[in-house]
């Protein structure tokens, strides 16, 4: 491994250069007009595996944007790992918040600064630049495949009909995933376990047209007073979900489970002055920690009706619409979860108003192992990286794919990413750490090597 760590030395500001370049593309896959960008992306990133080392990189199309498939095949018969990661982007609103152009990053205080520095470009890019110095220094212990997506911030609608028509092709011995966090850079983990994810769409409607408030204000229903009602009974005063059945499914922690669970390294003064907020909120009875890695939760992610420009305009909207996601543990079923959702929304509209709701995408939660070869090997990766045993982790985000992959492919996912909480992902003035991408080229051959080596 010395002549690996040596070329990545060598190589430090190519890599960034090159990642500069990755950024400065817009591939948000949630909006239309950046169709070309996606195709753009794919091919670049096609382009960049083979310049690494790759026998061939394919950009294959999908149903929606394309999926980028590569592969180098050392030996049939050895040991082969399936790098996924996903190339689309969130868009940047809101916009003003922006300290630097999203899409034209820079580095300063030690931080890449920009959209997907961290989600999930600069950390899919770390496998790229892991395997290019593996391949450069003919230190490659097994074969190698990638499979990277432009939909995952949409819900991967179109990956999971591509790995159905694809098994043979991505067969492999174990899924490698970046797109996760670690606990900080002095306390390491390993992502053991993903919330699922149920995310829905409702549409509160009312008269056939806005209405003058001065003169149908307190007679007629205000979808928007009427929406903000609804949705604030959805979660009761102790931080509950009050959807009948909601809870069924959920397996509750045992004492010592949840004992062990809250050993990780957790500061609270630290989390909300990080934050800049005086209190946190949540689930009665749990911790903060709890309440993001193993409990569920419903949030409003967008809400909107009426006027909103600058100025004033005195009207009754006509419909007002939320976009609202829930977080789901082991054992809920986000389909039924929706149809949950979907049927106590429509119980406790009132007569007044019409209401539409609408399924967007979801998935299962996923855990990952900690007693297998490719875990170990991870874990005795990080301590000859960071000098110390990583923890198991429970995220309290969700990659939903991440379950598909296990139920079509049969192929468990090892989830070892770099992100920190400070990296602000899915927020304005996304950034990281120039260590953290360094510490994870680094780490990724470590893991080759190791996972080779096992037994």
């Amino acid at each position: 491994m010395e002549k690996v760590q040596k070329y990545i030395d060598e190589h430090k500001q190519q890599f960034l250069d090159e990642l500069f370049d990755l950024l400065r593309i817009p591939s948000i896959s949630a909006q239309s007009e950046h169709k070309g960008d996606m195709v753009k992306c794919a091919e670049w990133l096609a382009a960049s595996i083979v310049k690494a080392g790759a026998d061939r990189a394919e950009v294959m199309p999908t149903d929606g944007n394309p999926v980028v498939y590569a592969e180098k095949i050392i030996d049939p018969a050895a040991k082969t790992v399936l790098v996924y990661g996903h190339y689309d982007v969130m868009p940047v609103d809101p916009r003003a918040e922006w300290r630097t152009e999203p899409f034209e990053p820079v580095v300063k205080d030690g931080r890449i600064w920009g959209r997907g520095a961290d989600d999930d470009k600069g950390q899919l890019f770390m496998h790229a630049k892991a395997f290019e110095a593996m391949c450069a220094t003919d230190s490659l212990p097994c074969n190698v495949k990638f499979m990277l997506e432009g939909e995952e911030e949409i819900g991967s609608p179109s990956l999971y009909k591509f790995c159905e028509d694809n098994k043979e092709l991505l067969k492999a011995d174990i899924i490698l995933v970046s797109d996760t966090s670690m606990i900080s850079m002095n306390t390491p983990s390993i992502t053991c376990g993903l919330r699922g994810l149920t995310y829905m769409e409702v549409e509160v409607v009312g008269p056939n047209k806005d209405l003058h408030s001065g003169l149908f204000g307190g007679a007629v229903a205000n979808p928007a007073n009427v929406l903000t009602r609804l949705v604030a009974s959805l979660v009761d005063e102790n931080g509950r979900v009050t959807i009948p059945g909601f809870y069924d499914d959920v397996r509750e922690l045992t004492a010592a489970e949840r004992e062990a669970f809250n050993e990780a390294p957790f500061c609270l003064e630290e989390y909300k002055k990080a934050l800049d907020i005086d209190d946190v909120e949540g689930e009665a009875g749990y911790t903060t920690i709890e309440r993001t890695g193993v409990r569920p939760s419903l949030d409003v992610n967008g809400i909107w009706g009426g006027y909103i420009e600058e100025g004033t305009k005195t009207v009754i909207p006509s419909k007002a619409s939320a976009k609202i996601s829930m977080r789901l543990v082991p054992n809920q079923d986000f389909v039924k979860i929706g149809k949950l959702f979907e049927k106590h929304f429509r119980a406790i509209a009132p007569k007044s108003v019409k209401v539409n709701v609408k399924f967007l995408h979801g998935g299962a939660p996923y855990v990952s192992p900690t007693d297998m070869a490719a875990y170990k090997a991870a874990e005795q990766a990080i301590v000859d990286t960071f000098g110390k045993k990583p923890l198991p982790f429970y995220s309290g985000g969700s990659i939903p794919i991440i379950s598909g992959f296990e139920r079509i492919l049969g192929i468990k996912s090892l989830l070892i990413g770099f992100g920190l909480s400070e990296d602000a992902i899915h927020s304005p003035n996304e950034s990281y750490g120039l260590e953290q991408f360094d510490k994870g080229v680094r780490t990724i051959p470590l893991f080759y090597k190791h996972f080779a080596e096992a037994e």
